[in-house]
């Protein structure tokens, strides 16, 4: 079996491409009589083979985002254990694996895209993935109604039937004999072919665009079973993110709304998505790094502005994948 597909199997890489990062920084197997080095990812490999990685540091986390997070969180000596935290562009869940093992009391995760984040995490009840939500738009109040919405069973109230007449057949009195019966409110023949053709689907039962009716049961959420102690209360005690194509200056203004007073925002800085296109190389990357400075005076400006206090700019200490310099930004809101 190939060498990467073997380490997925075992469950000692998240996925292809962390095996294949696991595999560059040393593997080698045991054939029965001396160990063997691991040159290439398709390198084939016995099944049953044992298997060592020189360096497993990738394999701690679902995604190599996970190791950013967690040297930064060091550099800055914030503690996460307890905390609520806001994971602003989840993805697979780097960020949000490095804070569950860091003692993160529940991760809120908000991203754009859909179906990303590692099965391990989806299933975790410390973690609520909302997906499909540009976290520029968000709102303390849409925030609160997307996270009801991914925890309820979208409960609807069943109907309840008219209730039944005192005396449904008091025109049967009499030995039988029709005394008062009053058949001016029966269908005709029209109205029952047309709730036929409705019952069978042949018609809408109103128009898409038809406001509901004014006595409609207002519809509530029940939520899942076992998820009733997670908080949807918009309000964290620290926000991180690594989001890609849009800048931070577009989004800390709805996020910092969501922080409460004296909390923390630790957010991943790409300088790629910062500058203009002609300030950005061959190949999105970067490589006038006077342009570091631009960006820093940037982010640190917004942030005044939103009331933040800047408490440290450094860099990040696992590279981009793509080449790019990257940094974190930490700051605290004013109380």
């Amino acid at each position: 079996m190939r060498a990467d597909q073997l380490l997925v199997e075992r469950g000692m890489a998240a996925s292809r491409s962390q095996a294949v990062r696991l595999i560059a920084g040393g593997m080698r197997w045991f054939d029965g009589i001396k160990w063997r080095d691991v040159a290439k990812n398709k390198d084939d490999i016995p099944e049953d083979a044992q298997l060592e990685l020189l360096d497993a540091a990738e394999a701690r986390y679902v995604s190599r985002g996970g190791l950013k997070l967690e040297a930064a969180l060091k550099h800055v000596g914030l503690d996460a254990n307890g905390l609520k935290v806001l994971d602003v562009g989840q993805s697979t869940g780097g960020f949000t694996d490095c804070l569950l093992q860091a003692g993160a009391l529940q991760v809120t995760g908000v991203d754009v895209g859909h179906g990303q984040l590692h099965p391990k995490l989806r299933v975790d009840t410390r973690v609520l993935c909302v997906e499909g939500l540009n976290a520029r738009s968000l709102t303390p109040e849409s925030l609160q109604e997307a996270c009801e919405m991914v925890l309820s069973e979208h409960w609807e109230p069943p109907a309840v039937d008219d209730p039944e007449p005192e005396a449904p057949y008091s025109w049967m009195r009499g030995g039988g004999e029709v005394t008062d019966y009053d058949d001016s409110d029966d269908a005709d023949d029209a109205e029952v072919e047309a709730h036929i053709a409705q019952a069978t689907g042949k018609v809408n039962a109103r128009p898409l665009d038809a406001e509901p009716a004014a006595d409609a049961a207002p519809v509530r959420h029940k939520r899942k079973a076992g998820l009733d102690g997670l908080d949807t209360e918009p309000e964290f005690d620290l926000v991180t993110g690594d989001v890609s194509f849009i800048s931070l200056t577009l989004i800390l203004p709805a996020i910092v709304p969501l922080l409460q007073p004296d909390s923390h925002l630790l957010m991943l800085v790409k300088p790629q998505f910062e500058l203009q296109p002609g300030q950005v190389g061959k190949g999105g990357i970067v490589r006038d790094e006077s342009m570091y400075a631009v960006v820093e005076a940037r982010l640190r400006e917004c942030c005044a502005e939103l009331d933040l206090d800047v408490l440290d700019w450094f860099d990040s200490a696992v590279a981009g994948g793509d080449g790019n310099r990257e940094f974190f930004i930490f700051a605290k809101r004013a109380p």
